[in-house]
């Protein structure tokens, strides 16, 4: 078939018809999970049995279930059956991930936003809840930095410390929300570590003040460092990508 052909119209309407059947069987099950006639953990009935009492054809069905479990609400297992996941949000939110994967260029600067928003949040939480024992391993972590650090190094670290202050903030959905954000966004920080001058330091420096504020356990000013820090990047970014490209010859 050639790119950009249309599907004959009786296929075309075949199609729409599979596509709305497999919906309808996915709504079914999503339904038999959020009214608690499934919890967590159990076991699906046999695919006849369950296609028959949902009144859907077992192609739908299977379709379905080949979709949910795609996104970690069910779980296939070959020989033994299909059950449903535990359902914790780092979980469900890891599909998230791999969605983000496809954005382009200038679309990172709606997930940095998104991050403008989550992180400082979340350090205030941290500043808050973490542990004394935990704040001392987040600062072993900026302590393991080389004194002249690569790119590469600069943002496994990076990522390594922001990591620890979502998940200290003690709000797994808030942690796998911005772990799903951290990929698109290492990029940008590896193209800042590149090529603005500077960077590498301004970023050990700011790590510094937000480790020492959530030391000293001030979570206000936990926050407004790390506002600075995302704003940052997000600032470079926006320069950069509003910068007029060269035009040949």
């Amino acid at each position: 078939m050639q790119t950009g052909a249309r599907l004959p119209r009786g296929t075309a309407r075949q199609l729409e018809g599979w596509m709305a059947l497999t919906d309808e069987a996915i709504n079914r099950i999503k339904n038999m999970i959020t009214s608690g006639e499934l919890r967590p953990g159990d076991r699906l009935p046999k695919e006849a049995d369950l296609a028959d009492r949902l009144g859907l054809s077992r192609n739908s069905l299977r379709e379905a279930v080949r979709a949910l479990s795609l996104i970690h609400v069910l779980d296939v297992r070959q020989g033994d059956g299909t059950y449903v996941t535990s359902l914790e949000p780092q979980l469900l939110l890891e599909t998230m991930s791999f969605v983000v994967d496809f954005h382009r260029d200038d679309s990172i600067r709606q997930f940095l936003e998104i991050r403008h928003i989550l992180e400082p949040a979340a350090t205030e939480l941290a500043a808050r809840r973490m542990t004394d024992a935990q704040l001392d391993a987040l600062g072993a972590i900026l302590a393991e930095l080389p004194d002249d650090p690569s790119v590469d190094e600069l943002v496994a670290n990076d990522l390594r410390f922001h990591r620890e202050i979502a998940v200290g903030a003690g709000n797994p959905s808030l942690a796998s929300l911005l772990e799903s954000l951290s990929a698109p966004t290492v990029r940008a920080r590896v193209w800042r570590g590149l090529t603005q001058e500077g960077a590498v330091q301004r970023t050990r420096e700011q790590h510094a003040a937000i480790h020492a504020a959530m030391v000293g356990r001030n979570p206000d000013v936990a926050r407004a460092w790390a506002t600075v820090h995302v704003a940052g990047v997000e600032d470079w970014l926006h320069q950069t990508l509003s910068e007029p490209r060269a035009t040949a010859g």
